[in-house]
């Protein structure tokens, strides 16, 4: 093998581009749906079409990537399925965003040329991500991509909102959501965002109807809401008030007769123990209203506006409503006071803007029943947590679960199959009606469209051609793990496994692999308003995929957050050039290697038999930690055997041989040892860093047209040597220390020094004497004795301990005593001018008034430092005189 073949130096996008050409080209990551091997499939978690690459991306596509890789290895008959999602609001919001720069509105349009623009926007844009995906190296079937509104996905959408229909689980009613004024739309309970604002709690005074000296006061932390209030509630046993339940209060500004009621839902340490009850503007006094049957009185629009028939306050901003009903409240004398009051208030996930509860008619799904057997699959541990503490978060909340709001009022999505008659009649179907079935008239469809999430639930089966029974679900369905954030175990991990229970009978997936979010180097989550985001595709850019991915996975563990610092991506790419120029130097000396020729295990040397069993020990803890999920530990024990162990160590100590041209055999079996540790290796580690690893592969003596498709390493068992290891430990331990004794008098590298050696028993001493030569090569020894211990102790020699063996190096000769005694005294007199500078500067009383505190600290740590130094020097200088 030629070097020139491996450049001298890694150059990632070069080779990315190359390789990623090369496996498309030869339909490796593709799989077909009847095989005779075992499956592995997982569906992506499908991005928004308006998405772009980000780092969450990025770990979650490179964690799937690998698993995929791994098992595709092993010989499964791997799918990792790639698809989009409409991300309904989202994409309906940058289409209106584009519209508006030409002063355009969807309303302009009407509904089908909007939609029509959609379509054009996605063709542009759908892609996007998936093509950033494939710069990460991500292995998906592209043949099979899908989009939550193609024509196979829409089919299975609509046969499941029917099939639920018909079963009484999909219902329409008139109840309180949480709408968006922003996205005219309503939103589930998990698409609101509540973060902790600081606001005011108003206490208002209500006086009883027709005893103006009896009232009572309410808290509350929106005003405005007042207006559509129609009782206040007290809790039954609050003696506070027992007295007034059952009569009337005087609305304040309203005029309006309101009762007071007792209800078990009062916290009477909350406020003043009395709340103000506003059925149409707040989920829980619409619990309360149903259950004291009060009427409903609308006062805030979709819009965001006071309702007409509310006097000067109609049609005013919601905030703006608030000052003036206020300033209104204090001067006519209902304002006690004004508290300030820190609560949670509810933000639409998509644009941030507040929510208000508002009744509406849409649609729901029924849970409870679609709920009991995802709560069971999980209990009964058909499908499996990692980690598992996140299975006590899934069915706390699926325990917990209400009816899920399902009908959005946009344009862009799954338009609901239900058509409405004039004389009264719903018409809910798998095809679209020509007439009412009742009178024969025309019928006009539901303006709604479906959450999002509800044709996300359906991906791990519509995605396989459900509802036609198809060869892919055959083979591929129930998929077999699932990687996700932990942020989204509600929104789409939960109903997946509901409807994959419902629709398919069987789980969708065995294991949830849970990952944490990729935070910025102080632990604060990536914002574009923090500014703190870090663009992947710019790491990609600079240091290559196979960099970035083997950053976000080195010291990550399952379910938790991890930081991304940019000192761990330089040292992911340190770590790809020693791979780099430790492959070149072995290709370098593969010439006329034959690597069918396997040399007799005879022949292997004590560094040979410990090099195949440290890497045997590697395969078996690779693949363990892989089977559970601990990818980032796998790829910690690559990383420290192929630096420490292969790279620093093994070529080290295999260099002797391959340069004696007088020991051809000797040579071969070098060759043969680092040629199939290499190899191999870069199997283990090509799920990680699968560009460089095909690169170097494919220059390496190898069989199969790629290494993404040759078989996952064996253990090797019969190379599992403990002894070899034991004494090998013995030997580099040795080396280590006559390496640190050497630097710690400033030997000069290529400066042979004696050493004595005593070992504590004969087996030490026969080790040391047949390994001589790699104490000699690798820790510049010359000569070296090896005794007992129970010999004279050399004098004027440096010392250490290591494994029951002493190591002598005697000073004499090893360093000019005269030189370096001048080295160090000149050190230790600039030394002690900066001390002097440092004590006056410090004793300086101006300087310390007025110098920050991390000024001082740092001059205070400066001075100790150079102290210890000091004695140090005073502490060498002192054992130099003694020679």
């Amino acid at each position: 093998m030629d070097e020139q073949q491996i450049p001298t130096v890694y150059d990632p996008q070069t080779v990315e581009k190359k390789w990623y050409q090369f496996w498309e080209e030869n339909r490796l990551f593709h799989a077909a749906a009847a095989s005779d091997k075992d499956p592995f499939s997982i569906v992506i978690p499908p991005p928004n079409v308006t998405g772009q690459l980000h780092m969450g991306h990025a770990l979650d596509n490179t964690l799937q990537d690998i698993l995929i890789r791994w098992r595709r290895m092993q010989g499964y008959n791997t799918l990792w399925m790639p698809g989009t999602d409409h991300a309904g609001i989202a994409t309906q919001i940058k289409v209106e965003e584009m519209l508006a720069k030409d002063n355009v509105s969807r309303y302009d349009l009407g509904r089908e040329a909007f939609i029509d623009k959609v379509w054009e926007w996605k063709k542009l844009y759908g892609s996007r991500i998936l093509t950033q995906l494939k710069s990460l190296g991500a292995s998906c079937d592209w043949e099979r991509e899908r989009f939550t509104m193609d024509e196979g996905c829409s089919k299975a959408v609509r046969e499941v909102f029917v099939s639920l229909y018909e079963k009484g689980l999909i219902y329409q009613g008139n109840r309180i959501t949480n709408w968006c004024p922003r996205c005219h739309t309503a939103l589930s309970d998990i698409e609101v965002e509540h973060e902790e604002k600081p606001g005011h709690l108003y206490h208002v005074q209500y006086f009883v109807e027709g005893n103006p000296d009896e009232s009572l006061i309410v808290a509350t932390t929106r005003p405005e809401t007042i207006l559509g209030d129609t009782a206040v509630a007290v809790h039954p046993e609050d003696s506070r008030y027992k007295q007034l339940i059952g009569k009337h209060l005087i609305l304040p500004l309203v005029g309006r007769s309101i009762p007071v009621i007792a209800d078990e839902y009062v916290d009477p340490a909350f406020g003043t123990g009395a709340v103000k009850v506003t059925p149409a503007h707040d989920p829980n006094d619409f619990e309360m209203g149903l259950r004291h049957e009060l009427p409903e009185i609308i006062v805030i629009e979709p819009n965001g506006t006071i309702s007409e028939g509310t006097g000067k306050y109609s049609g005013l901003d919601r905030y703006e409503c608030r000052k003036l009903l206020v300033s209104d409240l204090k001067e006519q004398g209902f304002l006690v006071k004004i508290e300030d009051h820190s609560h949670a208030v509810g933000h639409c996930q998509r644009c941030a803007t507040v929510v208000e509860p508002l009744i509406s008619k849409q649609w729901y799904v029924r849970m409870q029943p679609l709920a009991e057997p995802a709560i069971e699959a999980v209990r009964s541990g058909k499908i499996k947590f990692v980690p598992e503490r996140f299975t006590k978060i899934y069915l706390n909340w699926l325990e917990n679960i209400r009816d899920w709001c399902i009908s959005r009022q946009i344009w862009w999505g799954h338009r609901i199959p239900a058509w409405y008659c004039a004389c009264g009649e719903t018409v809910v179907s798998r095809n679209s009606p020509a007439a009412c079935p009742k009178c024969g008239g025309s019928l006009e469809q539901d303006p709604d469209v479906l959450d999002t999430w509800f044709s996300s639930g359906l991906w791990p089966f519509s995605t396989m051609g459900w509802p036609e029974q198809t060869e892919e679900l055959k083979s591929f369905y129930p998929t077999s793990v699932l990687v996700t954030g932990y942020d989204i175990i509600f929104f789409w991990v939960a109903r997946m496994i509901m409807m994959g229970l419902e629709f398919q009978q069987d789980i969708p997936f065995e294991h949830v692999f849970i990952h944490g979010l990729v935070r910025d180097g102080q632990g604060r989550k990536m914002s574009k308003s923090l500014g703190n985001g870090i663009d992947p595709l710019d790491v990609i850019e600079k240091y290559g995929a196979d960099t970035l991915r083997f950053t976000l996975i080195t010291g990550n563990t399952p379910g938790n957050d991890m930081r991304f610092y940019w000192e761990r991506v330089e040292s992911s790419r340190n770590f790809s050039n020693k791979l780099w120029n430790a492959s070149r130097f072995v290709l370098m000396n593969l010439t006329d290697f034959d690597a069918t020729e396997r040399p007799d295990p005879a022949s292997f040397t004590l560094a040979d038999q410990w090099i195949l069993s440290r890497y045997a020990h590697t395969v078996e803890a690779v693949t363990r930690n892989l089977e559970r999920f601990e990818l980032g530990e796998a790829a910690r024990l690559l990383y420290e055997f192929i630096w420490n162990e292969y790279c620093d160590w093994y070529i080290e100590l295999a260099k002797p041989r391959l340069y004696n041209k007088e020991q051809a055999a000797a040579k071969r079996t070098a060759q043969y040892v680092l040629w199939h540790v290499l190899e191999n290796t870069l199997k283990l580690l090509h799920p990680f860093m699968p560009f460089i690893t095909e690169n170097i592969w494919q220059h390496l003596p190898h069989d199969g047209v790629s290494i993404m498709v040759a078989a996952w390493p064996a253990k090797e068992a019969e190379y599992v040597n403990g002894a070899a290891e034991q004494q090998m430990e013995i030997i580099m331990e040795t080396i280590k220390a006559v390496r640190n004794m050497r630097a710690e008098v400033n030997v000069p590298p290529g400066r042979k020094s004696e050493a004595i050696l005593q070992a504590a028993n004969a087996d030490l001493k026969q080790v040391l004497t047949d390994n001589v030569q790699y104490l000699k090569t690798l820790a510049a020894l010359e000569p070296v004795l090896i005794t007992d211990s129970s010999q004279d102790k050399p004098a004027n020699a440096m010392t250490a301990v290591v494994n029951g063996v002493e190591v002598y190096l005697p000073m004499k000769g090893l360093i000019d005593i005269e030189k370096e005694t001048a080295r160090l005294n000149k050190e230790l007199a600039s030394l002690d001018k900066e001390l002097s500078r440092l004590a006056g500067k410090l004793a300086n009383e101006g300087f310390v008034a007025k110098a920050p505190a991390d000024v001082i600290a740092k001059e205070r740590a400066k001075e100790q430092e150079y102290g210890e130094k000091k004695a140090a020097i005073q502490e060498r200088l002192s054992y130099l005189e003694t020679l």
